[in-house]
């Protein structure tokens, strides 16, 4: 059997990676805006994606307290502070790097992602996290076909499939409803987010005679422009279900 290491890219960044965003970034905090950049830096503190970090000298509106804490983060040492907007006040909200983190990273800040209520790249919002230059998502239509098995159970059969190709994450296989077995599935209340996919519209479970299987099918009615291939149809997590792709079993993924 394959690794599951050659199906798909691995991601490239590493930890403490930096690297200028040719955007401008902006986040604000009810209605204000807390900063207006067009020199923030991309910051990898772990691997699966960068954070932004802004000039402190471009903060627009706040001030912000030092909370006389440091940790070491990803990319080095950094003091966390607190931010006072207008009438808010968000513990926490802000690090500041240290002088022994990264030369290009002194006298920047990075903000804890859900301590602002809104984020821009340019004029179009951002969700979750910011998204990768060295990341993609490609969705391509594919007369492939498609079988899902789970517990000996056939839960979904297709002739063709959009495939969706993301960066550092296996191939996922999307079908057209009319092929999913809907009696078998139980609609759950999950949503997740995703910075280049949008917001799922519903997830599904799958309870078989001999185990409970939660939120393995997903789907998006409404993508991003990028992933608009994958509207209104279905796809299994590789990593909790049987999967033929032609008739040849796809190993599941085990890591990263």
């Amino acid at each position: 059997m394959a690794e599951e290491s050659v199906l798909h890219p691995r991601l490239i960044a590493p930890i403490g990676h930096v690297e200028p965003v040719p955007r401008r970034i902006r986040g604000l905090i009810g209605g204000r805006t807390v900063f207006d950049t067009r020199r923030a830096l991309y910051v990898w503190e772990w691997l699966a994606y960068p954070q932004f970090s802004i000039p402190v000298e471009d903060l627009v509106e706040g001030v912000l307290t030092d909370d006389d804490h440091v940790e070491v983060l990803g990319a080095g040492p950094a003091r966390r502070h607190s931010l006072r907007t207008g009438s808010e006040v968000r513990e926490g909200a802000a690090w500041v790097w240290d002088e022994d983190a990264p030369e290009p990273l002194r006298g920047t800040v990075r903000f804890e992602w859900k301590a602002l209520d809104s984020w821009f790249e340019e004029d179009e919002p951002v969700f979750v996290h910011p998204r990768s230059p060295y990341s993609r998502v490609d969705a391509l239509r594919s007369s492939s076909s498609v079988r899902v098995e789970l517990d000996g159970v056939v839960l979904a059969d297709a002739p063709n499939c959009v495939k969706l190709f993301e960066t550092g994450l296996p191939t996922r296989y999307y079908v057209d409803r009319e092929h999913v077995d809907w009696t078998r599935l139980r609609r759950s209340g999950t949503v997740t987010h995703c910075p280049y996919k949008g917001t799922t519209s519903s997830y599904w479970s799958f309870d078989s005679d001999v185990a409970t299987h939660d939120d393995i099918a997903w789907m998006y009615d409404f993508p991003t422009i990028q992933a608009n291939r994958v509207a209104g149809m279905t796809a299994f997590y590789n990593e909790h279900v049987d999967l033929y792709i032609d008739g040849t079993p796809l190993p599941r993924p085990t890591g990263p």
